[in-house]
């Protein structure tokens, strides 16, 4: 697995191909929009019904990334469960699961828009808003200004006819990819997320993570420049 190296407002960051962000210096692995219990609430609202092992999958992916990684803390940018239902009706085995990858290490949920709520389940970790990395605030939806670092929007690129999850870098937002199994994306190409990250790249997550430019920018903008170190 060959990850991608770059800098960004003062942080050296590693984009991993299965979609998490590593930060090195403080051993923190970001991932964003798990959305566990994703099978079981769409069954439970009567949607499309989803095979049920989607919550155990999305496990299995993070937990080769913290054996391979050793983090001493994971950060879930928020919508680690599909709704606050979801959070306190996991199937035993995903709970199971879910507590032996938090032992031994700090967890942070960051609140979703599904999610808002979910603590009042025994979860492993700790819960919060928003938290904060050096100059770089880390939250679910990016906000106007930043920098910041958030999920949401679970970006997607087009490539050889696929659609791959990709993770967003602009001047001052950076935008992972949904972790979770079923999550669906969103085309890097929608104006919406072209907005944010105007002239900056995304990293398309294959069996290596790889740069590929954005559009050029309408405008420029100051900023810290981006580098591909």
């Amino acid at each position: 697995m060959t990850g991608f190296v770059f800098d960004w407002h003062g942080l050296t960051f590693e984009a991993r191909c299965s979609g998490a962000l590593w930060w090195p210096q403080g051993r923190w692995l970001i991932v964003a929009d798990l959305h566990l219990g994703k099978s079981e609430r769409m069954a439970r609202r009567g949607g499309a019904l989803l095979p049920p092992y989607d919550g155990l999958e999305t496990l299995r992916r993070l937990g080769d990334e913290i054996a391979a990684l050793d983090p001493a803390l994971v950060v879930s940018l928020g919508d680690g469960f599909d709704d606050d239902a979801a959070a306190g009706a996991l199937d035993a085995d995903v709970a199971a699961a879910l507590a032996a990858l938090a032992d031994g290490r700090d967890w942070l949920w960051v609140s979703g828009n599904h999610d808002p709520a979910h603590h009042g389940t025994a979860l492993p970790g700790r819960r919060a808003d928003e938290a904060r990395l050096g100059g770089v605030t880390l939250r679910h939806v990016a906000e106007a200004g930043g920098p910041d670092i958030s999920g949401h929007y679970h970006p997607v690129v087009p490539l050889a006819g696929a659609r791959r999850r990709a993770l967003l870098v602009g001047r001052d937002h950076l935008i992972l990819p949904a972790f979770g199994s079923y999550t669906g994306g969103l085309s890097v190409h929608d104006p919406a997320l072209l907005h944010l990250v105007e002239g900056g790249f995304a990293v398309a997550c294959l069996h290596r993570a790889l740069p590929i430019p954005l559009q050029p920018p309408r405008r420029r903008r100051a900023g810290p420049p981006l580098s591909f170190g």
